[in-house]
C-alpha cells in the first residue's frame, strides 16, 4: 500500500495558509482512501507540536475535523492528538468544547486528565478541576507532580484545600522525586500569606532548583520581608545554581520606597552579572526607582536598556504620571508613538491619568478617540481612567457616558463617577451608590467617604444607618468622613455624640477630625484633652495641636510643641512649618524665622515648595529681612500670583515702590494676571513713598485694563494716597464718584488729610457724608 507523507515546513504560517493546508490534507486523505491507500498524519502532528501556529478556533476545528476523518491511527497516537486538541480548544477560550472532546475520547491516560485539569485551573474553575482529579483517581490513574502543580496554581484554591493536596503529594512521594511539586506548594502558601508554611516546605525539600529559590525569595519580598529575601539571595549566590534574570525580577518586584538602599545594591548585582540587557530585569529596575520618585534613575535605566518593549515604555510613563511629572509623561508617550510601537490599555490609562491631572481636555479627547478606534474604552481600567479624566475636567455627562460603555464595572469605576458628581456638589452620588449595590458591586470605604461628602442632613442620617449595616462604621476614613460631614452640616453635637458612642478608642484619623472641629470652634482645651488621650499621634495630629496653640496666642508653647514633636520622632511636614512661620511673622521675630528656615534646609529641603516659599517670603518681608525675601523669591521654582504679591507687598513695606512697580510689570510679562490682592499690595507700595501718579494710573487700569473691580479696601488706599500728599480735590472727586458707600476708614483718611492740609471739605461731599 502506497503511503503519502504530508510534511510541513518549519516556518510560521499565515492563518489562511494553515487552514488551506488542513483542507488539502483532507482532500488528499479522501483521494488516498478511495484508492485503498493510507495517509501518514505527520503534518497534523507537526502542527500539534507547534501550538503557536494554530491561532484561531476556526483552525483548531479544521484540524479536529482532519483527525476525525483520518479514522484509524497507530495505537498511541489518537490519545496524543486528542490531548493536544483538548489543550488547544482550552487555550483558545472554548473550554466547553475541550471538555466535550475529553468526555468523548475512546482512550484516556494521565496526560489527558492533566491536560483537562490544567485547562480548568488556568481558567479559575477549581471545582471542575477537582472533579476531573477525583475521576482520575477513580480510574486508577496515578497523579503526577504536574497534576498537583496545576491544581496548586489555581487562584481559587484555599489554604485548607492546599493542605489536603499536600497530604496526597506526600502520600504519593512526589515531594522527593524532583522540585516541581514542592515549588508549587511553596507558591500556593506564599500566595495566601502563609510564610511559615512556605518556609517549612522550602526547608524540607530534598531537591531544590532555581525556580524553588526564586519562588521563596519572591514570597519573602511580597510579604514585606525584603531583608530576608536579600539574605536568601546571598545564599543562592553561594550555591552552584547561581542567579538568573528571574531571581532578580523576583526580588526587584517587591522593593518599596523605604528599601531603596538595598535596591541600589541589587542594581549593582544586575550590572555585575550582566543582566542589565534583559528587558524584564531593566523593567523591574525602572519600576523600583519609580516607587521612590527617583526619576533621574528611572530615565537612566530606561535609556541604557538595549531593548525597550511596551512594558518599558509603560513603566516609564507610569513613573512620570505618578511623580507629578504628568507633562513629561505625555512627552514620553509621544516619543513612544514616534518609534512605531503601538500603545496598549496600560499606556492609555497612564496617559489619560496625566491628562486628568493637567486638565488637558482637548488632548485627552484625542487620546479617547484613539482608544475608541482600538476598542479599549470598554476595558474596565482604561474606562475608569476616562471616567476620572472627564470628571476632573468638570465634564460629568461625558464621564457618565464613558462609565456606561464599560463592560464589567468595578468599584474603581463607580467611585470615579461618584467623585465626579460629588465635586460638583450634586446629591446624585447617593443614587449611584444604591445602583452600585443593586448591581452586585460591593462598595468600599472610599465609596462611602465620597458619598458622605455630598450628603444633606437627612441623607446623612440614612447613610449612617447603611454604613453601620454594612460594617463600615469602624473604618477610620469612613468614620472621619461622617464626623466631618456632621460638623459641616452644623450638626457638631451629633458628631460628638457619634464619637462618644463608640466602645473602642478612636482611630488617629477620626481623632484628628474631632481635634480639627474643636480647633475651628475655639475649644483649645478640648483639643489638648483629645491629644493627650491619643496613643500614637501622627503628623496631622501635631499640626492641628500646633495650629490650635498658635490660634490661641500661646506662641512660646507653639514652639515647645514643635520640639516635642521632633523628640517623639514624628517628622514635620510643610503644614507644620507654615504654622510656625506664621507665628514668627506675628512676633516679627526675624532671628527665629531664619533659624526655622535653616532647619528646613538641613533636614528636608524638599519641603520648600511654592506654598512654603510664599510663607517665607511673607515672613521675611514683614520681619525686615528684605534681602532674604528677594533671595527666596528668586529661588522659588514655580512662582504663582501669591509669590509675586508677597514680594510686591514686602518691597512696598520697605519703601521700594519703584522696584515693586518693576516686579508688577515683570509678573505681567510672565503671563500671570493680577488679582485684587496684588493691586492692594501695589497701591500700598505707592502710598508708602508718595507715588501718586503711578498709583492713580494703576487704580484706573484695574477695571479698564485688567477687569478687576475695585472694592472698599482699594478706595481706602487711594483716598489715603491722595489726601496724604495734598491732592484733596482729587480725593473729593473720587469719593463722590464711588459706586459704593464710603466707610469710616475712608472718611478718617480724608478728614486727616484735610486737617493736615488745612482744607475744608466741599458742600457736596458734606451732603454725601
Amino acid at each position: 500500500m502506497r503511503k503519502f507523507a504530508l510534511v510541513l515546513p518549519k516556518t510560521a504560517y499565515h492563518s489562511t495558509a494553515i487552514h488551506n493546508l488542513i483542507f488539502s490534507a483532507q482532500r488528499l486523505h479522501f483521494s488516498a482512501s478511495s484508492n485503498g491507500q493510507n495517509i501518514k498524519h505527520q503534518g497534523c502532528m507537526h502542527l500539534l507540536h507547534s501550538p503557536s501556529r494554530i491561532t484561531s478556533l476556526r483552525e483548531a476545528k479544521a484540524l479536529h475535523a482532519l483527525v476525525i476523518t483520518m479514522g484509524s491511527l497507530p495505537t498511541q497516537e489518537p490519545v496524543f492528538l486528542h490531548n493536544n486538541i483538548v489543550s488547544k480548544y482550552a487555550s483558545l477560550g472554548d473550554i466547553s468544547m475541550a471538555r466535550k472532546l475529553f468526555d468523548e475520547m475512546p482512550q484516556k491516560n494521565v496526560v489527558s486528565c492533566n491536560t483537562m485539569i490544567s485547562c480548568y485551573s488556568r481558567d479559575g474553575l477549581l471545582q471542575e478541576a477537582l472533579g476531573v482529579f477525583s475521576d482520575m483517581r477513580k480510574c486508577d490513574f496515578k497523579p503526577t507532580q504536574f497534576t498537583f502543580g496545576s491544581l496548586l496554581s489555581c487562584d481559587q484554591l484555599d489554604v485548607l484545600e492546599g493542605m489536603q493536596l499536600q497530604a496526597l503529594i506526600e502520600k504519593y512521594g512526589l515531594l522527593y522525586i524532583d522540585a516541581f511539586a514542592g515549588t508549587a506548594l511553596l507558591g500556593m502558601y506564599g500566595r495566601h500569606g502563609c510564610l511559615d508554611e512556605a518556609l517549612g516546605i522550602f526547608e524540607s525539600m530534598p531537591k531544590r532548583n532555581l525556580v524553588t529559590w526564586n519562588s521563596m525569595i519572591s514570597v519573602f519580598g511580597q510579604m514585606g520581608y525584603i531583608e530576608d529575601g536579600v539574605f536568601m539571595l546571598s545564599e543562592l549566590m553561594m550555591s552552584p545554581l547561581g542567579l538568573s534574570e528571574c531571581t532578580l525580577v523576583s526580588i526587584l518586584s517587591c522593593f518599596e520606597e523605604v528599601d531603596m538602599e538595598l535596591g541600589e545594591q541589587i542594581h549593582g548585582l544586575v550590572i555585575k552579572y550582566g543582566f542589565e540587557s534583559v528587558a524584564s530585569v531593566s523593567n523591574c529596575l525602572i519600576n523600583m526607582y519609580s516607587k521612590s520618585a527617583a526619576i533621574c534613575f528611572v530615565e537612566k535605566v530606561f535609556e541604557n536598556a538595549p531593548v525597550k518593549d511596551i512594558v518599558s515604555w509603560n513603566t516609564l510613563i507610569g513613573a512620570m504620571a505618578n511623580s507629578d511629572k504628568s507633562s513629561k509623561a505625555i512627552d514620553v508617550f509621544n516619543k513612544m508613538c514616534m518609534t512605531g510601537l503601538l500603545p496598549n490599555e496600560t499606556t492609555f490609562s497612564n496617559v489619560i491619568t496625566s491628562c486628568s491631572r493637567l486638565h488637558l481636555l482637548s488632548y485627552g479627547e484625542c487620546i479617547h478617540a484613539n482608544m475608541i478606534k482600538k476598542s479599549f474604552e470598554s476595558d474596565v481600567y482604561t474606562g475608569s481612567a476616562l471616567v476620572n479624566f472627564y470628571a476632573k475636567c468638570d465634564r460629568v455627562q461625558e464621564a457618565h457616558a464613558c462609565f456606561d460603555s464599560i463592560t464589567q464595572k468595578n468599584v474603581v469605576s463607580w467611585n470615579s463617577l461618584m467623585l465626579g458628581y460629588s465635586n460638583k456638589g450634586s446629591s446624585f452620588p447617593i443614587s449611584l451608590l444604591q445602583e452600585m449595590i443593586h448591581s452586585g458591586c460591593y462598595p468600599n470605604g472610599q465609596s462611602f467617604s465620597i458619598v458622605i461628602k455630598s450628603s444633606s442632613k437627612t441623607e446623612l442620617l440614612q447613610l449612617h444607618s447603611l454604613i453601620i449595616k454594612m460594617g463600615y462604621h469602624e473604618n477610620a476614613y469612613v468614620s472621619s468622613s461622617l464626623i466631618s460631614s456632621y460638623a459641616r452640616n452644623g450638626l457638631v453635637s451629633d458628631a460628638l455624640i457619634f464619637v462618644g458612642s463608640g466602645n473602642n478608642k478612636l482611630p488617629v484619623v477620626s481623632s484628628n477630625v474631632i481635634a480639627w472641629i474643636y480647633n475651628r470652634t475655639g475649644q483649645y482645651e478640648k483639643t489638648q484633652e483629645l491629644y493627650a488621650a491619643m496613643e500614637n499621634p501622627d503628623t496631622i495630629s501635631w499640626n492641628i495641636l500646633i495650629a490650635a496653640c498658635s490660634r490661641n496666642g500661646d506662641y512660646k508653647e507653639t514652639f515647645e510643641l514643635f520640639n516635642d514633636m521632633r523628640r517623639s520622632e514624628v517628622y514635620p511636614d510643610k503644614y507644620t512649618y507654615v504654622s510656625l512661620f506664621s507665628v514668627c511673622t506675628k512676633l516679627c521675630n526675624l532671628a527665629l524665622g531664619s533659624s526655622l528656615h535653616n532647619l528646613i534646609m538641613k533636614t528636608d529641603f524638599k519641603l520648600c515648595d511654592t506654598f512654603v516659599c510664599n510663607i517665607m517670603i511673607d515672613m521675611y518681608g514683614k520681619c525686615g529681612g528684605i534681602d532674604s525675601c528677594i533671595k527666596i523669591f528668586n529661588e522659588t521654582v514655580n512662582k504663582n500670583i501669591i509669590s509675586w504679591t508677597s514680594l510686591i507687598s514686602a518691597l512696598g513695606i520697605h519703601g521700594y515702590a519703584n522696584e515693586a512697580l518693576e516686579r508688577f510689570t515683570e509678573m505681567e510679562s510672565m503671563g500671570i494676571k493680577p488679582d485684587k490682592v496684588a493691586f492692594l499690595a501695589l497701591l500700598s507700595a505707592c502710598r508708602h513713598v508718595g507715588l501718586v501718579k503711578q498709583g492713580m494710573n494703576m487704580f484706573s487700569h484695574m477695571k479698564l485694563k485688567y477687569g478687576v473691580e475695585p472694592d472698599i479696601d482699594h478706595y481706602v488706599l487711594v483716598v489715603d494716597l491722595l489726601t496724604r500728599y495734598g491732592h484733596i480735590k482729587e480725593a473729593e472727586q473720587l469719593i463722590l464718584g464711588m459706586p459704593i458707600a464710603p466707610n469710616a476708614l475712608i472718611w478718617r483718611s480724608f478728614l486727616e488729610g484735610c486737617k493736615k492740609q488745612r482744607t475744608i471739605a466741599s458742600s457736596a461731599l458734606e451732603q454725601k457724608a
